[in-house]
């Protein structure tokens, strides 16, 4: 592994300071649950970090997988981690493993806490393990205050994106389940939930309930005293940190009392009055439930929404990896808000399909501003941050000119893009246009402010440099220090002299410039040629004035005498130059953060131009296009797709995905039972309409030749339960768990998928259930509803309610356990589950296979007898099941295979005469 590679250059410390540090150590109080800290140490001009005791073990099962690496540090267990490895890791543990994370700095034994980070609270390590990688969402946490009053429900939230500086409230009533709190969670992307620190011995089976809620939908919890939920403070605290002239006591969100308790435990815990740079820019937003359609974890999970850690989140495993083709960071994030809140409003849906069907239709306007302008983007929402921190450089300002200046073409792309179609035209003027050339009005002297002050020429050597004509003093410094060095009069002409020393070498060489040697600046060796090709290198080196610096894979770095002086005096220019520009720089660093709102508005409306032609992009590109859906409003309407297919499995390599039609239609056929084979495509189907349905109220299109479809209120989901132990819950209640939410939250307009319920039990309770569950969804909720199954029983609800309805997926029976699956759904009811079949193709022993067969005819058997089958058998049946008891006798003494065939061959004729055994036995025979 590469990590232990590097840990060899990590050098040992001395014995002393290990055991001063150990015993600085172990008198630590106890992190909190969930918590790594690590230490941060420099040895040779680099940084490492030390893990200890559990912490280190820890590191060597998930980095090294192997328990060798730890060290003993006097009686305290002690591995390592260089800081590129660091990183990494830092960042699995945070965004992927929801844990905690304390960064001590310091030496031997006086350490503090410099940094620390939660799921849901990166602001102190944003810039230390974020710089260089997108966040492709963002951290969300919430504080939750509930009550019952009056055996109501109360739920007060407050949460936090410190991405876009915005704080949220959002108060409601719920059920015994919360089904509202979790739809919440879902819609906000959760990562880390605030709780009120519970009493020693305290019961409480609300706080229970919402904990198993976070639990499943893999929110990290983290309690704090009553104290920090006071808000009696919490008028003075937002009006320090909202943005505008604003009375917090004059909004409606002040009757929200408490909302602003957990508001005033979220300002708290991100500790936002700490810091200057938050006054005045917060947002305050009050998240209506209403406005999106409600998710809970389990649909999140059953439709395979979001990527797992495993997947990625570029694999097209999932919903969010293949819809997202976004070019820009907060694109990405938008579009996985988006997904998280399908919408209500049928104007709103429209509106996005109609600027979906303008990038579907025109495929240059779509390519040109995916690879010419969207490409191009830095992320405007991460760069405001650093500017309001102070942690900005003159590369950030030149980043952002560069997007400015671009604007205009952008306009012009999009106007000419659309300008034959009116409507289309006025959309998108009032969608992006418009907004777009405001922002370009307020951030046009921001574009002077830079041509002005930034030597823009500099720019194309990667240099960040105030001009010398900005300020006399620093043209007169500059030009004294040339004079004192006996050089040319200004920095380019150093440059000038080694493109010189750089046409020498490629000429006496026969090296093509710029394609075979290039001059460039390097971080450590200053100016220096950059060799590409091997054959070229090797001429290099064979020339005694030119000198190896490193072999990398970008090509071979030389230099040589003359360039190395050069080089040294360019940089003894620049220090000295920059050395005298830093009070500039500051000044020009503090005017561009006056115009963060404006990027951050702009950034907000190119993140919404990214997601819908991310959506086209993908809808046109697919290789069966996706269409636009037709959608009724909430209550009215039926579902109609032809040719259905699931979007994500469609794209994976070696499957020829088989579409089915979906008809559901209210008073008719609006609930399904699906029966077949294990393996047959059951899951697939009803999973599929629930992917398309988000789909369509998302705004992008589906993968059908033709769809309609009402707007859900909801999809509500129970998909393979699993259990957890450590929290005493089996599979089967966790099952039943995810049932009650349910049937307490699912309204007629909900769209609901059940498959398989009730197999964690026993057969007849496991009937019992599914039995109740779907006659009470069918006749008490009538949502639309899809019911996979392998109880049979259930299929007789059809000759009970007219709107009930069968379906199964076909299968090819060949011989002996020959089963073709067609994946092919047809009405009516399937024959029988051919679990069997299933295990032959999985390659079961046959002697395993026979004992299987023969059980399932002895059970088939007694089910007739309890069916009352028995009173009524005819002559050949009762001397079938005489012939069969016999056999019966027999195969018990023995159950070897052996023993198997010579029963077989004895009664072979006996079963071969008989209608009934030919029957029953079938191609088990």
């Amino acid at each position: 592994m590469s990590t232990l590679a590097e840990t060899e250059d990590i050098p040992e410390i001395e014995n002393s300071e290990k055991q001063g540090f150990a015993s600085f150590y172990k008198n630590l109080d106890i992190a909190e649950a969930g918590t790594l800290r690590m230490f941060e140490r420099d040895a040779n001009n680099s940084t490492y970090f030390t893990f200890h005791e559990d912490d280190a073990r820890y590191v060597a099962e998930v980095v090294y997988q192997t328990p060798s690496v730890i060290k003993n540090w006097g009686g305290l267990a002690t591995t390592k981690l260089t800081e590129t490895a660091a990183k990494g890791f830092l960042r699995d543990l945070l965004i992927n493993k929801q844990k905690r994370i304390q960064i001590w700095t310091g030496s031997r034994t006086t350490w503090r806490i410099s940094r620390e980070a939660s799921p849901g609270n990166l602001q102190q390590v944003e810039d230390f393990l974020f710089s260089s990688v997108e966040m492709t969402s963002a951290p969300v946490v919430i504080a939750v205050k509930y009550s019952n009053k009056s055996g109501t429900n109360t739920v007060g939230v407050s949460f936090a994106d410190t991405t876009i500086n915005q704080l949220g409230l959002s108060e409601f009533t719920d059920n015994d389940s919360y089904s509202n709190l979790e739809s919440l969670i879902v819609q906000l992307g959760v990562r880390e939930c605030i709780l009120l620190a519970k009493g020693a011995g305290e019961k409480d089976f609300d706080r229970l309930k919402i904990q198993n809620i976070l639990a499943r939908c893999d929110v990290t919890v983290t309690e704090r005293p009553n104290s920090h939920f006071n808000a009696k403070n919490i008028e003075q605290d937002l009006n320090r940190l909202l943005e505008g002239d604003v009375n917090v006591q004059a909004l409606p969100e002040f009757e929200l009392a408490d909302a602003l308790s957990s508001c005033a435990c979220i300002i708290h815990y991100l500790q936002l009055l700490s810091n200057d740079s938050n006054f005045g820019k917060f947002t305050l937003k009050n998240h209506d439930l209403s406005q999106y359609m409600r998710l809970d974890g389990s649909a999140l999970t059953a439709l395979n929404l979001l990527p797992t850690a495993e997947d990625g989140p570029r694999k097209s495993t999932s919903v969010y990896g293949l819809l997202n083709k976004c070019k820009t960071a907060q694109g990405s994030r938008l579009f996985a808000q988006w997904l998280k809140q399908p919408l209500l409003s049928l104007h709103e849906i429209t509106q996005r399909q109609d600027l979906v069907q303008a990038f579907v239709n025109n495929t240059m306007l779509r390519q040109t501003l995916q690879e010419v302008h969207l490409n191009r983007l830095p992320d405007l929402h991460r760069m405001t941050k650093k500017f309001l921190k102070g942690n900005a450089k003159l590369q950030d300002v030149v980043r952002i000119y560069q997007v400015v200046i671009r604007l205009p073409q952008l306009i012009d792309c999009l106007m000419n893009g659309v300008d034959s179609d009116e409507n289309l035209y006025n959309l998108v003027k009032d969608t992006f246009t418009t907004k777009i050339e405001k922002t370009y009005g307020s951030l046009a002297n921001l574009e002077q402010l830079v041509v002005t002050t930034i030597d823009l020429e500099a720019v194309d050597r990667h240099e960040y440099i105030i001009k010398a004509e900005y300020n006399e003093e620093l043209k007169e410094k500059y030009m004294l220090i040339a004079r004192l060095l006996d050089i040319h009069t200004n920095m380019s002409m150093v440059l000038n002299q080694m493109e010189e020393v750089h046409d020498r070498m490629c000429s006496t060489l026969s090296l093509e410039k710029d394609k075979k040697v290039k001059l460039e600046i390097h971080a450590t060796y200053g100016y220096c040629f950059r060799v590409l090709g091997r054959t070229e290198a090797s001429k290099v080196r064979n020339k005694s004035e030119y000198f190896e610096l490193a072999t990398q894979k970008s090509g071979t770095f030389f230099t040589s005498s003359a360039l190395k002086g050069l080089s040294k005096t360019y940089s003894q220019l620049s220090s000295s130059y920059n050395e005298k520009q830093k009070g500039l720089e500051k000044e020009v660093l503090e005017i561009v953060a006056t115009y963060c709102p404006d990027l951050e508005s702009l950034g907000s409306v190119l993140a919404h131009m990214d997601v819908l032609v991310s959506f086209a992009h993908v809808s046109a590109m697919s290789s069966i296009p996706y269409v636009r859906p037709t959608l009724t409003p909430c209550g009215q309407g039926n579902v109609m797709l032809e040719n259905a297919r699931h979007p994500c499995l469609e794209t994976q390599d070696y499957v020829t995905f088989i579409p089915n039609d979906v008809e559901m239609i209210r008073g008719s056929t609006e609930f399904k039972i699906v029966t077949g084979p294990n393996m047959g495509g059951k899951s697939t189907y009803i999973r599929q309409v629930g992917v398309i349905a988000l789909m369509a109220q998302i705004g992008c299109f589906v993968p059908c030749s033709s769809a309609t479809l009402c707007i859900f209120d909801s999809i509500l989901a129970r998909v393979g339960a699993s259990d957890s132990q450590l929290k005493g819950v089996s599979t089967f209640m966790a099952e039943m768990l995810e049932t009650a939410t349910i049937l307490k939250s699912a309204t007629q307009n909900s769209l609901v998928i059940i498959d398989e319920l009730g197999r964690g039990t026993s057969t007849s309770d496991g009937i019992g259930l599914a039995w109740a569950i779907s006659e009470y969804i069918a006749t008490e909720i009538r949502s639309f509803c899809l019911f996979a199954t392998h109880f049979h029983e259930l299929t007789t609800l059809a000759e009970k309610f007219t709107h009930v309805d069968n379906l199964h997926v076909a299968v090819h029976i060949g011989e002996g356990t020959n089963v073709t699956l067609l994946y092919k759904v047809n009405r009516g009811v399937g024959d029988k589950s051919f679990g069997i079949h299933v295990a032959g193709l999985a390659n079961f022993p046959e002697m395993a296979i026979n004992l299987a067969k023969r059980k399932a005819i002895e059970l088939d058997e007694e089910l007739d007898i309890v069916r009352g089958i028995e009173a009524h058998d005819s002559e050949e049946v009762r001397q079938g099941k005489a012939i069969w008891a016999h056999i019966m006798d027999e195969l018990a003494l023995n159950d070897s295979e052996q023993h198997f065939r010579k029963v077989k061959e004895k009664y072979w004729a006996q079963i071969k005469g008989n209608a009934y055994l030919n029957d029953l036995l079938g191609d088990a025979q």
